[in-house]
């Protein structure tokens, strides 16, 4: 039985952890061929070994802050596997530097802004020729819930990337419509990945303030995110683009959440 993604072909910055992982595996289950943007070579390497080779799988080392390299990531993939079909721009970071706007020095807020909302429409410029040239394409861009509401713990120039990624989505999206490209924002909400586990780990309390507010009462996993993606991806979304796709357990819509 084919997949919903049969035989398309999929970019995923961001691929060898977290939500990247979880999607490159999920895209694979469902015929995708994927190209993979990352920076870890080794578990790059392990990745396309483990999905079933080059047949299913390329590496791409990339620094997703870098034009030329983001370019050949995406020509990589028109390149071996014949055209670029989905695009998702998931690559970010969320360091401890960045924090409250009167603690967060300058250096932390462009080095997230490059690695968060740069690298984003570096992408979207890279698959965007590919896609109107067969006149058809889906880009994912991860964004966040703190894009809509303000975070219970400060990061500043996080949420600020964030936003910037929603808002050049929506454009994007709108922009594109009538020559076959969709363009949408996924916006999960915390997540149970390696950077929120790290970013927690160095503070308990961070970590409850946060959990207290999501009605679920728990964070998302990674599968769920990636089971977005593959809707985002896929023809049964095919009426949506410029849209803002909550996956937060409900946390942009509580006002208060019981204990």
């Amino acid at each position: 039985m084919a997949g919903r993604i049969q035989d398309r072909v999929a970019v995923i910055t961001g691929g060898c952890s977290g939500i990247g992982l979880a999607t490159v595996r999920r895209f694979v289950a469902e015929g995708a061929k994927v190209v993979i943007g990352d920076i870890d070579d080794a578990r790059g390497a392990e990745l396309v070994e483990e999905l079933g080779g080059t047949d299913v799988a390329t590496y791409v080392h990339v620094d997703v802050t870098d034009k030329e390299q983001v370019d050949a990531l995406f020509q990589t993939a028109k390149g071996t596997y014949g055209s670029v079909d989905i695009a998702f721009n998931n690559a970010g970071i969320s360091p401890p530097e960045d924090d409250s706007i009167l603690d967060t020095d300058l250096d932390a807020w462009r080095k997230v802004q490059e690695v968060n909302l740069t690298s984003v429409y570096l992408c979207c410029k890279a698959a965007l020729p590919h896609m109107l040239e067969q006149g058809k394409g889906s880009i994912i861009n991860t964004a966040s819930f703190v894009a809509v509401m303000g975070a219970a713990t400060s990061q500043i120039s996080y949420s600020a990337s964030k936003g910037g990624v929603l808002s050049m989505t929506r454009e994007l999206g709108v922009q594109f419509a009538r020559q076959g490209v969709r363009v949408n924002a996924l916006c999960p909400g915390p997540v149970n990945t390696p950077l929120l586990q790290e970013l927690f780990a160095k503070d308990e309390e961070r970590a409850a303030r946060r959990l207290v507010h999501v009605p679920m009462g728990r964070f998302g996993e990674p599968e769920e995110m990636a089971a977005a993606v593959l809707f985002l991806a896929s023809d049964d979304s095919s009426f949506m683009t410029a849209n803002t796709f909550l996956v937060d357990g409900g946390i942009s819509g509580a006002y208060v959440t019981p204990l």
